[in-house]
């Protein structure tokens, strides 16, 4: 076989393997499998490229080689689990900004014509843009700058003004006829649009928001498959596109919002309503000891956790209250709502690694029907994905969202560092309900303090 027949043979199989990859990612069951075959698909890729008669030098490659090496283990390996959105912010960037480079190199170098320019401007335009949008998100996660929206009047005519006027200059450029300026001042507004695109949004939507930006950088690639003539490219640039579109979708039905909400509505502001009812209400609260003993009595205990229990890395302390439960015959099941913690599957990946059996694990929608038979919803740092107001209070930013009806079980225990409220930036009134034990502390701490307790309960 010759090497030119090789590289052919390698995408072939690069683009098979990357297909069941996502297919087996959509099952616990087989999630380990897809990951395997992703990476496999992908050294089949970087092989096949490599061989290419393209290639002529080795040299560059290996330097860049290195240096993403360098800067890529240590991110995999040092990034805590609940800083796994904004690893993904920033290799969304990384990916991005590849294709809008490749892109300008393409077009300085060749100035193509026609539908592979067309493709070329799209290439630079979502490339550039997607870049500094996933640096903006990741630096809103990491706290780097303010997490609320940053918002002024006529800020959506401002933004959508200077999109228009990038699409403009790339429509000329593939037109023909523009001056040397329009490139570089095409790139510069394509940037400066990323960063003006994720300020007036709130940092509770982050996640979907940076599911959209993969979305866009799958489709960058594709059109780079189109510009370069690689149909690998063309193949998983689609299916990344797809895949993080349709988890956008998702997302954004988990909350009963809309793109243009989660992009133009600056969610999550604080309102001084909010404080002010925070302070005003009473609340029962409880001790460790008060847990245990209804614990420990409980017939039947449904755990809810959020981004709270994430924080606190509380998982492997919350399996060691599981498995002491279900020693006493106490039935403990999970409920997982599709946007707990930062991004689909962040609690199921953290609960896994503590060990706790998939088959606790339930989603939303099997296991509401469920909570009218529970003794208690032990729920540990969840907010807006609890709060019964999105069933009825027709003015709350959540109305319509669907909830976990924790409140529907007999008793409910809240534990959450203080009344603060959640990205939606309004009061839960769930942690008034007469049947709500609040216990305010560290997730970790608090259900440490219940695990101690649990051998003294009745």
């Amino acid at each position: 076989m010759s090497v030119e027949h090789f590289w052919q043979y390698a995408y072939i199989v690069a683009a098979v393997l990357i297909i069941l990859s996502i297919k087996w990612l959509n099952s616990p069951a087989t999630a380990r499998r897809g990951v395997q075959a992703g990476q496999i698909g992908m050294l089949f890729a970087v092989i096949g490229t490599l061989l290419r008669h393209e290639v002529m030098s080795y040299q560059w490659i290996l330097i860049a080689f290195v240096i993403g090496s360098a800067v890529g283990a240590p991110l995999a390996y040092l990034m805590p689990m609940t800083a796994v959105p904004q690893l993904t912010a920033l290799s969304h960037a990384f990916g991005a900004v590849a294709a809008a480079l490749v892109g300008t190199a393409e077009y300085y170098r060749h100035y193509p014509t026609g539908f592979q320019m067309a493709a070329l401007v799209i290439e630079t335009l979502l490339g550039y843009l997607t870049f500094t949008a996933s640096i903006a998100a990741f630096a809103k996660l990491q706290e780097l700058i303010p997490t609320r929206p940053l918002t002024y009047k006529g800020q959506n005519i401002v933004n959508l003004g200077l999109f228009a006027v990038a699409v403009l200059l790339g429509v000329w450029t593939v037109v023909g006829g523009a001056p040397g300026w329009a490139f570089p001042a095409f790139v510069v507004l394509s940037l400066l649009f990323g960063v003006l695109l994720i300020i007036p949004i709130g940092g509770g939507d982050m996640p979907t928001v940076i599911a959209l930006l993969n979305s866009y950088a799958g489709m960058a690639a594709a059109a780079m498959g189109f510009a370069l003539n690689n149909r690998l490219l063309i193949i998983a640039g689609a299916l990344n596109a797809a895949s993080g579109f349709i988890l956008s979708v998702v997302m954004c039905k988990a909350m009963n919002r809309s793109f243009t909400n989660v992009l133009f509505g600056a969610f999550g502001q604080v309102t001084e309503s909010t404080a002010a009812t925070t302070t005003a209400k009473p609340v029962r609260t409880a001790t460790a000891e008060d847990a245990a003993s209804i614990l420990a009595t409980s017939r039947k205990v449904v755990i809810v956790p959020g981004y709270g229990m994430a924080v606190a890395q509380a998982q492997h302390k919350v399996r060691e209250l599981t498995d002491m439960l279900v020693k006493r015959g106490v039935d403990v099941q999970f409920a997982i709502h599709p946007v707990a913690g930062r991004m689909p599957g962040h609690m199921n990946v953290l609960l896994a690694e503590a060990d706790i059996s998939y088959d606790r694990l339930h989603e939303m929608e099997d296991i509401n029907p469920e909570f009218t038979e529970t003794d208690v919803a032990l729920v540990i740092g969840a907010n807006d994905v609890v709060n019964p107001a999105a069933r009825h209070d027709t003015a709350s930013p959540i109305y319509g969202m669907p909830i976990l009806d924790v409140d529907k079980a007999q008793t409910v225990m809240v534990i959450k560092r203080s009344m603060n409220p959640g990205f939606a930036g309004i009061d839960n009134e769930l942690y008034y309900n007469d049947r709500t034990l609040m216990l305010f502390g560290d997730a970790k701490g608090f259900v440490s303090e219940i695990v101690k307790e649990m051998p003294k309960a009745a």
